[in-house]
């Protein structure tokens, strides 16, 4: 049997949370205080996924701004974080840039777009 150790992110309590785990599948979670734990943990040991944030240049803009932040639309595989960041490098979207639009779809073959955070005039 294998045993998982982590800190849990699902809220702000910051559960400490063992995973027991046997032939790749989870047999049990334990140190969780609300079911959002264990879905975590569960989650954690067989597929992690992260949201990526960025920022990508902006032309055009009247307030001078260079660059517009940005994240993923959705969490994307914790193994693609770098392809996800690698794949804005030489990216520039005119302005205007309003929160939510797309910047890169389907950014480095995730099939989630990468999307603006904040307004740029």
């Amino acid at each position: 049997m294998d045993t998982k150790h982590l800190t849990c992110i699902g809220c702000p309590l910051g559960c400490q949370i063992t995973v027991a785990m046997a032939g790749g599948k989870v047999t049990s979670v334990t140190g969780n205080t609300c079911p959002r734990g264990d879905a975590y943990a569960r989650k954690e040991v067989t597929n992690p996924t992260r949201i990526v944030t960025s920022s990508v240049r902006v032309s055009g803009s009247r307030t001078g701004a260079v660059t517009v932040s940005c994240k993923t639309r959705t969490d994307v595989p914790k193994s693609k974080i770098f392809n996800c960041v690698h794949d804005l490098v030489g990216i520039s979207v005119p302005a205007p840039v309003k929160i939510g639009d797309v910047v890169k779809v389907n950014v480095a073959g995730t099939g989630v777009d990468m999307i603006a955070t904040k307004n740029v005039e």
